[in-house]
């Protein structure tokens, strides 16, 4: 099936065709009708069986043609909740991508850092709103958001909800919104504890169950190198140095690192360039034309833009930043290995990844061969809690450093 069965609007289908998406998975292709439909559903799904698009992408086409095109302030038409910020963040980024011709406005909030831009954002309106509990219920409580006007409400992993502590939030939220809704309710397990709290939640749910077996294809040879973080390129270097004449797709946690480490690679004399988000569709386009045309040796990429990659002889790929989302690894070494060609997947962890390594080997049901014997091994500890927490205090400030800095230099210039 193409996503042009799916009844879905042009502008949609143009976005989903720009993110390199021709045929949806069993998830999306069962569950973006019932949407569509204005069905309360109840989804069992894991992270990696493309869950976001099944409940984003009929989310956008349904709040357009509720809004259409209207020039007044936005109204919050749709609410989904997720545990974690790396959750809401990349459900946002992917709202993004799927908006990109209808243009809807959407914003994302979350905790453990300052509210002052996240409320810029909600006075300005948004028809879309994703959200991790805490802060959420803390900006509705201070005034800033209120659910009167919500038509469709998402609840994200609740499964991890519940393991995180955040069922009295949740049951909170709940009291809130309109009773006239429509519901959608996600989770990767089903206990009696969660189809509990989906009873309470939904109405006359359609189920929707997808299983999704995490296995990693037996023609890729999987390497694991351990080094410290401010080692890393270094011995990406090391290791890209008996393979210039060779393809290489490198993955990057966000986008501007994606963008940091290809200026790193060039000024070691690497052929690299960079593909996520934030470039403009002709540029992906491009980008990905060079890296298959063997113009470009070396692509770094996000996770979101590489869905689009399918190069059937793509030899390696790298893992230079380690995915904490296990099922996120396995789509990542599944890039090289296609059709039964051999592949090899090598990953760089620094220590405050030993932990992703540790969950991506139990998911996997095999250890990752270590690499010994390489000049930049991993000396330092991970950091702990405490010790995190100075750190990440210490960066905010010398980030606002850097761009009070850049101000006063601007202004000195005027």
């Amino acid at each position: 099936m193409k996503f042009r069965l799916l009844k879905l609007i042009d502008p949609i289908l143009q976005a989903v065709e720009d993110v390199g998406y021709e045929t949806p998975t069993e998830i999306q292709e069962k569950g973006i009708p019932l949407v569509l439909d204005r069905k309360d559903v109840l989804g069992i799904a894991q992270t990696g069986t493309g869950k976001t698009a099944a409940f984003s992408i009929p989310i956008i086409q349904l709040i357009h043609k509720i809004d259409g095109n209207k020039a007044e302030k936005p109204v919050l038409r749709a609410l989904i909740v997720t545990p974690t910020r790396e959750l809401a963040i990349q459900i946002e980024e992917n709202i993004n991508a799927y908006n990109k011709y209808t243009k809807l406005s959407h914003t994302v909030i979350f905790g453990g850092v300052k509210q002052h831009r996240q409320v810029e954002a909600i006075k300005r309106g948004m028809q879309i709103l994703v959200a991790t509990p805490g802060r959420l219920l803390d900006l509705i409580d201070q005034g800033f958001i209120t659910l009167d006007d919500i038509k469709l409400f998402v609840l994200d992993e609740a499964d991890r909800m519940l393991d995180m502590g955040f069922i009295n939030d949740i049951k909170k939220l709940v009291k809130l919104l309109p009773a006239k809704r429509q519901t959608l309710f996600f989770s990767a397990t089903m206990p009696n504890s969660i189809l509990s709290l989906a009873n309470s939640l939904l109405t006359n749910p359609v189920r929707v169950e997808v299983r999704k077996e995490v296995t990693t294809a037996e023609t890729v040879k999987q390497y694991l190198f351990y080094t410290n973080r401010d080692t890393k390129v270094s011995l990406l270097d090391f290791i890209l140095k008996d393979k210039r004449d060779q393809q290489v797709l490198i993955f990057s946690r966000t986008k501007h690192g994606a963008d940091r480490l290809v200026r790193k690679l060039k000024k070691l004399g690497y052929q690299a360039d960079a593909i996520h988000g934030d470039k403009q569709q002709n540029q992906r386009q491009r980008t990905l034309k060079n890296f298959k045309a063997q113009k470009t040796k070396i692509l770094v990429a996000t996770d979101i833009a590489a869905r689009g990659i399918d190069i059937s002889k793509l030899e390696y790929m790298v893992n230079f930043d380690i995915p904490n989302v296990p099922e996120t690894y396995v789509h990542r070494i599944g890039r090289v290995g296609r059709a039964g060609e051999e592949g090899v997947a090598i990953s760089i962890c620094e220590p405050e990844e030993n932990v992703h390594i540790k969950q991506i080997e139990k998911t996997i049901k095999q250890q990752i061969k270590v690499a010994e014997g390489h000049p930049f091994p991993q000396t330092e500890k991970p950091m702990t809690a405490k010790e995190k927490k100075e750190w990440n205090k210490e960066k905010q400030r010398r980030k606002q450093e850097y761009f009070a800095q850049r101000k006063k230099a601007k202004a000195r210039k005027k």
